[in-house]
């Protein structure tokens, strides 16, 4: 059999079968100090009170439900606002002030790795 005719269906169309195997990861902690007020609005994020924050931290966990507890871990951490979080997708986004954000995403990447015994990347910034 050739690997054509593994992708291939009986029509002929490319078939594609994706797969999720979750890991117990974050695997995006990033903080954007002073965006422009467009990338609040692009965000789905109201700039007329989330733009005085002046920064953005984005995270990105699996498996997605973990997103609940850390978005629960980051505003009883430092005071940041919640801004959107998915289950499905495990997307996390909070606003605040740099250090806000920044102390936000250090405590729920640290109860991640200790607590939970994620794997983490590092918090990254721009």
């Amino acid at each position: 059999m050739e690997l054509q005719d593994l992708i291939n269906d009986k029509s002929g169309k490319l078939r594609i079968v994706q797969e999720l195997v979750p890991g117990k990861q974050i695997t995006l902690a990033h903080i954007i100090a002073n965006p422009d007020p467009v990338l609040y609005q692009k965000l789905g994020l109201n700039p007329s009170v989330d733009y005085a924050h002046s920064a953005i931290g984005i995270v990105t966990v699996s498996p997605a439900e973990t997103a609940i507890i850390l978005g629960d871990i980051a505003i009883k951490s430092s005071g940041v606002e919640l801004g959107f979080v998915d289950r499905f997708s495990g997307t996390l986004i909070v606003t605040g002030t740099v250090s806000q954000v920044d102390a936000s995403l250090r405590a729920l990447t640290e109860y991640s790795v200790q607590t939970l015994g994620f794997s983490c990347c590092s918090v990254t910034k721009t």
